[in-house]
């Protein structure tokens, strides 16, 4: 073989190394640093404003996602500072759902403190999350919830306001952000070491507990 076979050959294999060693490094880079509450103030006036379009799901009772199909979530009562990391995780694509990662896409800081600080204002009285669970389901998923209230609060009310307040939710899409966190489609390092362990029947148990403590409220289509 010539010298300049060799070389050549020598070059394509370098290439070649140092594609595997990209690859492998990018497999496993560390998750993205925690999200944190904004710092600047919201406005309620102008959050009124922008949330017109997320109140097309979230202001009308008993709307589903489409697939997998679940009811969207509750977001009265719900915790300002949450509410903002929610909506930063949508942006950043660490939280995986194509339309909330399209409508917070192009949101400044500024309109996602505007959002947060309108929904999180919402009056209303503590309802119940919709739910078909059985009290034995709801008694296991009491016995099952110790870790969780260690962030979530007593009975999913929750002690920091930068976690969910998770009493009352809907059972459905209690389950499904679970899943999620165990999945990975959600990024949180705190909630996938919770989650790794549990299995689909202490999932499904705990977001029946947690929808049959009465809390948040659902936000209406008009106020």
């Amino acid at each position: 073989m010539s010298r300049s076979k060799i070389i050549v050959l020598f070059a394509a294999a370098t290439a070649l190394s140092a594609t595997f060693v990209a690859h492998d490094a990018a497999a496993q880079a560390a998750p993205p640093p925690p999200l944190a509450p904004l710092t600047i103030q919201g406005d309620a006036a102008r959050g009124a404003v922008l949330s017109e379009t997320c109140k097309g799901c979230h202001g009308v009772p008993g709307s589903h996602n489409a697939y997998p199909s679940y009811y969207v979530p509750k977001l009265g009562g719900q915790n300002l500072e949450y509410i903002e990391i929610a909506l930063q995780g949508y942006r950043r694509g660490t939280r995986s759902h194509p339309t909330m990662q399209a409508q917070a896409s192009s949101l400044a800081d500024q309109d996602i403190a505007d959002i947060a600080t309108f929904f999180a204002a919402w009056a209303g009285e503590p309802e119940t999350g919709k739910s078909a669970a059985s009290a034995l389901e709801i008694d296991e998923g009491k016995r099952k919830a110790t870790a969780c209230l260690q962030c979530h609060g007593e009975a999913g009310v929750a002690a920091a306001k930068q976690w969910p307040n998770l009493a009352g939710q809907h059972f459905s899409y209690l389950e499904q952000a679970l899943g999620q966190y165990k999945n990975g489609q959600r990024v949180d390092v705190l909630m996938a070491q919770q989650v790794a362990a549990l299995d689909d029947a202490t999932i499904a148990a705990l977001a029946a507990y947690f929808a049959a403590q009465p809390y948040l409220h659902q936000t209406a289509a008009t106020k």
